[in-house]
């Protein structure tokens, strides 16, 4: 999907003194070398934000103990990938024995180059001094901004989170001696935040902390094998580099590692899980396991899901296409249900920038770079036409005005391996008002959903002949998480923290004002 961003990506490595033999199935590095994993785990998360990227990294033989390096753009921009000479010249003076790295989507602030991370806190104790990644958002992000400008003379340079967060844990260690106890520090915070706060640290002492929120909203997966442990938004960039047995890290836990032993405690009681579902059916890579369950077969479970409720008439010239790319698990599942070819009726250009997109204003002309119909496939077609989500309807209404004008389907009915997105996200994911949702302006059932009538209604204004969207319920079963596990708020309203649920009433409030002419407020702000 165009119209729905991804949040953030976090990372960690960290070289172990240990006996037990080689780090992981590939030769043992070169423990000074260690951080040069990085960008290798970061571009294995690219999925997760193309904004800008970088890391931080820990050396005891330089004058600056933790070095920062972060650009705009992709993996491959910031670190020079294509470019060996200058990947090297930077690597150089990156190496260390540890590291933390970031790629990000911004979800608060802007897109400028001091909003990348990590962001580094320098101090004069090296306990003290630490740099930190972020992924999640802090929903109660308002009062924390509050109470630490009212504690006293600090002073914002960014309008984020982020720095938020940097300063809290700044604020929590004034009155740690040289050994920090992370676990303290981290739980203070849990009883202040609200939110989803999934955080990597490194500190100028050479400790590595890795902590995930106590209701466990964003994954966040850990391993360790030999004499490296590493630690990555999703699976898949520790099983790249070697690693084996990965686990995702328990929500309202921590991981302390200090170059000879790793510690995992609890700093926050987790009496509840709140997992986004939309890890499992868009965000993550989709070879990726979080939390036990597999992103493919979670995937592939929807599509069985969409073929349950099929019932359109199916026949010779009937074919199931996907919106690459995230969609093509479901709309395989889906076909063979039915059996019915799947076939690649639309092209996505793979090598587009962002940026070149991004300079044409015209939607249909962003459609037109992004994806190319192939009337060899589609013209004259029956076209069961599957999307993993439509967010905003702008990008789908022009995907099915091109399939039908250029790629000459005869019929498209669209098939949404999701329910309805009736509510914004205050957790990470780029959909803060109520009135940026198509969903809502059409639901009709007392629960926020969209009846058969209502979904045919919107069929009719995004120009296909039909839609259909998964029940909620659907989710819990494709995904192998009952349904008190999952976030779900998206698509019931109803938010598991308290600053959520106070977001959505206000940014509720704010629809009402803009229906009346006084103008919609974004929650956030």
């Amino acid at each position: 999907m165009a119209e729905l961003y991804h949040e953030c990506g976090v990372a960690a490595v960290a070289a172990l003194s240990t006996e037990d033999g080689p780090s992981v199935s590939q030769a043992p590095l070169v423990a000074e070398h260690t951080a040069r994993l990085i960008p290798r785990m970061l571009l294995d998360m690219q999925n997760r934000g193309q904004l800008a990227a970088g890391m931080t990294s820990y050396n005891p033989h330089r004058d600056a103990l933790l070095e920062t390096y972060k650009q705009l753009g992709t993996v491959a921009e910031a670190f020079r990938l294509n470019h060996r000479p200058k990947f090297e010249a930077i690597m150089r003076g990156m190496d260390g024995s540890a590291a933390i790295g970031h790629v990000r989507y911004a979800t608060c602030g802007g897109s400028e180059r001091s909003l990348a991370q990590p962001f580094e806190r320098a101090h004069g104790r090296k306990s003290k001094w630490f740099a930190l990644a972020f992924n999640g958002q802090l929903t109660n992000f308002k009062e924390l901004k509050q109470e630490l400008l009212a504690q006293g003379d600090y002073h914002l340079k960014r309008d984020t989170d982020t720095e938020i967060l940097m300063h809290s844990i700044s604020y929590e260690l004034q009155d740690e001696g040289p050994e920090i106890d992370w676990q303290g520090v981290f739980s203070r915070l849990a009883q202040r935040f609200d939110g989803a706060y999934n955080v990597v640290l490194i500190s100028a002492t050479g400790q590595l902390v890795v902590a995930r929120d106590p209701l466990g909203i964003r994954p966040l997966c850990v391993a360790r094998e030999g004499s490296l442990f590493a630690a990555a938004s999703e699976s898949v960039p520790l099983s790249n580099l070697g690693f084996t047995r990965i686990e995702s890290l328990a929500p309202g836990h921590l991981a302390v590692v200090d170059g000879h032993s790793v510690r995992v405690s609890r700093f926050a009681e987790a009496p509840k899980r709140a997992h986004c579902f939309f890890e499992w059916i868009y965000f993550a890579n989709v070879a990726s396991t979080l939390d036990d369950c597999s992103v493919y077969l979670s995937r592939a479970r929807l599509g069985k899901e969409l073929a349950r409720l099929e019932d359109v008439p199916r026949d010779a010239e009937t074919i199931v296409v996907p919106v690459p790319d995230t969609a093509k698990a479901a709309a395989d599942a889906m076909a063979y249900e039915l059996n019915l070819p799947s076939v690649e009726g639309l092209m996505r250009n793979r090598y587009l920038g962002r940026t070149f997109i991004e300079g044409t204003a015209d939607r249909e002309a962003k459609i037109r770079l992004k994806y190319t119909p192939l009337p060899e496939v589609l013209s004259g077609k029956r076209v069961l036409l599957v999307e993993d989500s439509i967010v905003r309807s702008t990008t789908m209404r022009a995907l099915v005005h091109e399939i039908r004008r250029r790629g000459g389907a005869r019929e498209i009915h669209l098939r949404v391996a999701c329910p309805p997105i009736i509510a914004p996200c205050f957790y990470g994911i780029d959909m803060s008002t109520r009135e940026e949702l198509i969903a809502p302006r059409y639901a009709d059932l007392p629960d926020g959903g969209l009846s058969e009538e209502a979904q045919n209604r919107l069929a009719r204004e995004l120009g296909a002949d039909s839609l259909r969207y998964l029940p909620v319920d659907a989710i819990a079963r494709s995904v192998g998480l009952s349904s008190n596990q999952l976030c779900l708020a998206c698509v019931t309203g109803s938010y598991p923290t308290p600053a959520g649920q106070r977001l959505y009433e206000i940014g509720m409030e704010g629809s009402t004002c803009h229906a009346n002419g006084s103008g919609g407020i974004r929650a956030y702000e």
